[in-house]
């Protein structure tokens, strides 16, 4: 098939279609109009003209009629057309650009047919143009516009394609209302209506923005301050619904009240300290156009599209930019949540990906990663001879044989410069791993895992790993990994996260792990949250977008990082 089947969803299977499979032919060979543009495969009237990449599916679609018109009969545009023409006009409520369609296009195209100025061969491009707009809709709807296995997106999941000639020809062709057909192909996910009831909200917003600013304040802004921009604050609050009810003293300048409370609200919602102080990033935040938000939340549902519509196990997952973790149900529906530290924006970014968890390593050691051996351990063995015996680290050969535990030479250290040697650190408290890692195999090396460092989750921003992921709560993590596993009741799990080895339990029924960066996110109360594209990957995906074929070769941020855990690949920590 030529629409985007790299990664489609199961349609045929899900509406019970068959593959209609029409043969290709040359213009020449063709007896009407329709068929020589289609074997051109170019139409001046679509932007872009080239439509190669639909050709065997636009073939597929007219080839059981003979290349007879689909949405034109006896010169005239049916009601199939006019519905979803309407449908394109309003792509934007799905985070799409009506434009991309060419709905201008075809609404003069068919303002002509109802004049009667329409011949047989402008009823045909119309008729073409329509199939090949709607085609490009239906596959952006319902996989994306951005190809997701590519690097720097790198959701690699495995699906069966889908026929989008027989579904738009069984499906849509004869729907008595089109916009819910077409909303079919959507993702089933809550989280994905969420997001686009965001969106409509905010573009509404966005609409009714007066684009005026908050005054910026040469020092933070705390309760009981004076504040010149009081008033601006308390209707912007109100227009954003983080102030539930009208400021009582619009005329005061004095920083008070519910006020406090409606900017603790904002921060919340924005990746932010809810203090009530009003700083520089919380300025920063709320002086953000709401056309950034909308853009957010677009993005967002194109990362949504990505998503598997089925799991075969009950899914982990990880969201970048908000920090955070959640475990679903065989529903999609949230079952645990928690915080996570993830890799540090600058040269330590935790990739995007989906893996499989395999097993969990209780007490494990921690295989220090070449780069971190170099740059931060040999300083502090030239500076600290005993450094190794006071963080609980043991110096060993490519054998895993333990060379030392205490003092280091001269020449030890030239073997840990240039790898020939590598330290570990030992299972126990000071261990940067704590008491279990998470264990996915990926080409990064990047896994879930414990820490000791438990003072990290207190702050709102928390990039601090070298890559790997840290789990606020391990204990319920693990206890909900082997919740089908009675022999490994939380008196045995926390035996196993607290002893003197490691012990590794290999999961009989691999567990589904997506990490993902998504920088709008709506939970289940509907309140739109919104965090800082920490890595740039909003940017990258929208420059990508911007594009005239998405799907085209580009130059991400690029990542070599090595680490290891036990005696298997080396993960980073």
């Amino acid at each position: 098939m030529g629409t985007q089947t790299y990664f489609g969803v199961a349609l045929a299977g899900a509406f019970g279609l068959s593959l209609v499979s029409g043969s290709a032919q040359n213009p020449q060979e063709c007896r009407s109009e329709l068929c020589r543009l289609i074997m051109v495969a170019s139409l001046s009237d679509l932007r872009p003209p080239d439509f190669q990449d639909h050709r065997s599916d636009v073939v597929d679609f007219y080839t059981p009629s003979g290349y007879a018109l689909a949405w034109v009969h006896d010169g005239v545009a049916g009601p199939q057309a006019r519905a979803i023409i309407e449908v394109l006009k309003n792509a934007d409520a799905k985070g799409l650009d009506p434009e991309k369609y060419d709905v201008s296009r075809l609404e003069a195209y068919l303002a002509r047919l109802e004049s009667a100025e329409f011949g047989q061969s402008e009823a045909s491009r119309f008729d073409l143009a329509l199939t090949v707009s709607v085609m490009r809709y239906v596959s952006d709807l319902c996989i994306g516009r951005a190809n997701p296995k590519k690097p720097g997106f790198n959701i690699t999941v495995n699906h069966q394609s889908y026929d989008l000639p027989s579904w738009v020809r069984q499906r849509l062709l004869n729907s008595r209302d089109a916009r819910e057909t077409l909303e079919e192909v959507e993702p089933p996910f809550d989280g994905y209506r969420r997001t686009e009831n965001a969106l409509l909200l905010y573009l509404r917003l966005a609409q009714e923005d007066d684009c005026a600013t908050l005054p910026s304040s040469k020092k933070t802004v705390d309760p009981g301050d004076f504040y010149p921009g009081v008033a601006r604050l308390a209707s912007w609050l109100e227009h954003l619904g983080d102030l539930s009810m009208p400021f009582l003293a619009p005329e005061s300048q004095v920083y008070r009240g519910a006020l406090v409370e409606a900017v603790k609200h904002f921060q919340l919602r924005h990746g932010l300290e809810p203090d009530g102080r009003i700083g520089k990033q919380t300025l920063q935040q709320l002086n953000t156009p709401l056309s950034s938000r909308v853009r957010q939340l677009r993005l967002t549902l194109e990362r949504w599209r990505w998503v598997p519509r089925e799991f075969p196990q009950r899914p982990i997952v990880v969201n970048i930019p908000e920090f955070r973790l959640r475990t679903f149900d065989s529903s999609n529906h949230t079952e645990l949540e928690m915080g996570v530290v993830v890799g540090g924006a600058y040269r330590h970014q935790t990739p995007v990906f989906a893996s499989d968890l395999m097993s969990l390593v209780f007490r494990p050691y921690w295989n220090v990663p070449l780069s971190i051996q170099r740059a931060e351990l040999v300083p502090q063995l030239e500076r600290d001879p005993s450094y190794l015996v006071k963080n609980g680290y043991e110096i060993v050969t490519p054998q895993r044989e333990v060379v030392t535990d205490g003092i280091v030479s001269g020449e030890t250290l030239a073997k840990l410069r240039v790898g020939k040697l590598s330290i570990r650190q030992v299972p126990g408290p000071k261990n940067a791993l704590g008491g279990v890692a998470f264990i996915f195999p990926n080409e990064y090396d990047v896994y879930l895992h414990d820490t000791p460092a438990r003072l990290l989750f207190s702050r709102t921003r928390r990039d601090f790993s070298h890559g790997c992921i840290r789990v606020e709560r391990a204990l319920d993590l693990a206890l909900w990994v082997l919740k089908d596993y009675p022999q490994w009741s939380r008196e045995k799990i926390l035996e196993a996260m607290n002893g003197d080895v490691p012990v590794q339990v290999d999961l009989a029924r691999p567990i589904p792990v997506l990490i993902v960066y998504g920088t709008a996110v709506v939970p289940a109360d509907g309140t739109p949250h919104f965090f800082e594209d920490i890595y740039g990957l909003d940017a990258l995906l929208e420059r990508q977008l911007s594009l005239e074929h998405p799907q085209a070769d580009f130059h991400p941020v690029s990542d070599d990082r090595l680490t290891s855990v036990g005696q298997g690949p080396r993960p980073h920590e």
